[in-house]
């Protein structure tokens, strides 16, 4: 890329230029896109001109404010489509907006870096906000003192190695029902409820790569059928193969007898809650000022 290529062809009053987009999900998939009317080939991505890609201009400020704007485009079948934006594969996706000189493309300049926010879906086209780099900025940080863990099981804080036997299972789908309940005909080896609050991840089929949270899981004889708190947003099919962890409900008991990794156990079990923080003395009540565990007299 020749930035000071750019900027002496814009400095020529009479110039070649359009707008690139290059598109980079989590899932590792990319996706070019130019307002131009040929397809162009940025920072090594073929930008396709044929998806009807655009965006208004660019709204950026000195300092550490947001630098917000929208992108637009139409749904197809070879670029965005809905059924990938309603499981939600472009959610924090990463964007790069570039300004290039068509007829010598790697005569670009990057004028955003960021990624996707809220996107809307209406008359077969959909909206996208932009957010900069300086969004990451307003996100809450630092430790949260509650009573529960406040790790996600299997990351660094926690330690957990989820894919040890025992914690994990790979099965194949026999059945579903609303998009959110998975029945499984052979499923033995594995406690009634072990799965609650686990992740449930499709490895197969439309919704290879998605995920979502297990809300019941039963045992039915040698099957069990898992429920998740909500649809994925892809159909999963009977056949299609999925992996589902154990769950962790964050308490203290659970990390020392379920997953015996109490020593990595992120929570304090022993915060006063609001009510005793809100307590006063009562007649019918032992006030004698001793340390209160669990809201009683220790």
């Amino acid at each position: 890329m020749t930035r000071e290529a750019l900027l002496s062809h814009l400095a020529t009053g009479s110039t070649t230029v359009c707008r690139a987009w290059i598109v980079r999900r989590r899932d590792g998939e990319v996706l070019g896109f130019t307002d131009h009317d040929r397809d162009l080939v940025v920072d090594g991505v073929t930008c396709r001109a044929d998806t009807g890609m655009t965006a208004r201009a660019l709204h950026q400020t000195t300092g550490l404010s947001v630098d917000n704007s929208e992108a637009f485009g139409a749904l197809s079948a070879t670029s965005i489509t809905e059924a990938d934006l309603l499981a939600g594969r472009y959610d924090s996706a990463e964007v790069r907006a570039y300004l290039v000189n068509w007829q010598a493309p790697h005569e670009v300049i990057v004028q955003f870096c960021g990624q996707l926010g809220e996107i809307t879906r209406a008359g077969g086209s959909f909206k996208a906000e932009l957010r900069g780099l300086s969004d990451l900025l307003n996100r809450p940080h630092g430790m949260a003192y509650t009573p529960r863990c406040s790790a996600i099981l299997g990351d660094e804080r926690c330690g957990f190695d989820v894919t040890q036997p025992g914690y994990f299972a790979e099965r194949l789908v026999d059945g579903t029902r609303e998009d959110r309940v998975f029945l499984f005909s052979a499923f033995s080896g594995f406690e009634d409820r072990w799965f609650e609050d686990g992740r449930f991840e499709v490895l197969t089929g439309q919704a290879a790569g998605l995920f979502g949270v297990v809300k019941n899981d039963r045992s039915e004889g040698a099957g069990r059928q898992i429920e998740l708190w909500q649809s994925i947003g892809a159909p999963v099919r009977p056949g299609d193969s999925v992996r589902i962890i154990a769950g962790c409900n964050k308490r203290p008991k659970t990390c020392r007898l379920k997953f015996d990794n109490f020593l990595n156990f992120r929570g304090f079990p022993h915060i006063p809650g609001e009510d005793w923080l809100a307590s006063y003395p009562v007649p019918d009540r032992p006030n004698g000022g001793a340390r209160r565990v669990g809201g009683s007299e220790a």
